[in-house]
């Protein structure tokens, strides 16, 4: 099992920054491909970000790019997601995955998951 808990959210105003962290244990964590999802309330889960396990590749959904970024430190068995110029439609629990398939924007192919942590973003 891999445990992973994210932590750093939060309430921000419109335009602020804020990183949020998830920090894993229980097995290699520099195996697994990481991925940020989000879940806004009367929403799917929708797809933020990806990186692959040695950080080479990573992946964005539209409606982020540019304004978050996605790093990992594999010494530090933790993945991160620095979020700028945050929205009020950001407002949702941001959840983080694993998964040995890839940086996939696609929820179902993960294995792991947190319970995720919640951002709201007043306008």
């Amino acid at each position: 099992q891999l445990q992973l808990v994210e932590s750093g959210g939060g309430l921000v105003q419109a335009g602020d920054s804020l990183r949020l962290s998830c920090a894993a244990s229980g097995r290699t964590f520099s195996s697994y491909d990481m991925g940020w999802f989000r879940q806004a309330p009367g929403k799917e889960r929708e797809f933020v970000a990806a990186i692959s396990w040695s950080g080479s590749d990573t992946r964005y959904a539209d409606s982020v790019k540019g304004r978050f970024t996605i790093s990992r430190d594999n010494a530090k068995n933790t993945v991160y997601l620095e979020m700028r110029s945050l929205k009020a439609e950001d407002t949702a629990i941001y959840y983080c995955a694993a998964n040995l398939l890839g940086a996939s924007r696609n929820s179902y192919e993960y294995d792991y998951w947190g319970q995720g942590t919640q951002v709201t973003v007043s306008s």
